[in-house]
Formats: C-alpha cells, structure tokens, sequence
C-alpha cells in the first residue's frame, strides 16, 4: 500500500498538464479575441434556419415567431421569403426555392440593418 500515495500524486500532476490546470500563460500564446456576430449575419443565419425548416416540411403555416426568437420585422422578412420560395419551387424546382431563401434572407437582413438597429428597436 505504500506506492498508492505516490501513485496518486503522478495521476494527479498528469491530470493536471494535460488540462493546463496549474500552468501559466505564456508570452507566446495571445488570448482568444471575442467575437461577436452582426445583427444582419443573425438575422440572416435566423431566417435561412426557419425558411429551410418550414420550406422543406411543407407545411402552410408559419408558426409563432416569438418561440422562433424572431421579431416581428424578422418574421415578416420569413414570411415573404417563403412565400417567393414557394413560388420559384412551382417554376424552377425545390432546389432553386431553397437557394432562393438564403438570398433573400441574406438581401432583406442587409437591407433591414444597413444602418444598425431598425428605427423601432430590435424587435421591430
């Protein structure tokens, strides 16, 4: 039983380098820079998600754009979009809809927040 004392302190020493518990930074390694995403780039990823979702369900409805995480200016965005998806799903294909989607969303969230914030606040 005398090796299990040492035994525990080379697990615990292990443990510790390989977590970099107990290490120091060094000079070398920059800290990680914080990133934040656009309001437009949100908007976008948001309305491509639920467009696609709601688009190859195939469902009529749109659903409640508050458990979305949507405003309402997101969720109009969401709806016209859909609507020119289906559409273009009726002339071209499925595919060209779902391409239509993310351009449209990408068009109207760069539009919508050209200039920052909508003027009612965000969720407008």
């Amino acid at each position: 039983m005398r090796h299990r004392k040492p035994l525990c302190a080379l697990a615990f020493a292990t443990l510790l380098a390989a977590t970099g518990c107990g290490s120091s930074p060094s000079a070398d390694s920059p800290e990680p820079s914080p990133t934040t995403t656009s309001p437009e780039d949100l908007c976008t990823a948001l309305i491509t998600k639920w467009g696609r979702q709601i688009y190859d369900s195939g469902k009529e409805t749109y659903g409640d754009y508050q458990s979305m995480g949507l405003s309402n200016g997101q969720y109009m965005i969401l709806r016209d979009t859909l609507d020119l998806a289906r559409a273009e799903r009726g002339r071209q294909g499925a595919d060209a809809g779902r391409k239509l989607i993310a351009r449209e969303a990408r068009e109207r969230c760069e539009k919508r927040y050209r200039h920052g914030e909508p003027s009612g606040g965000p969720w407008v």
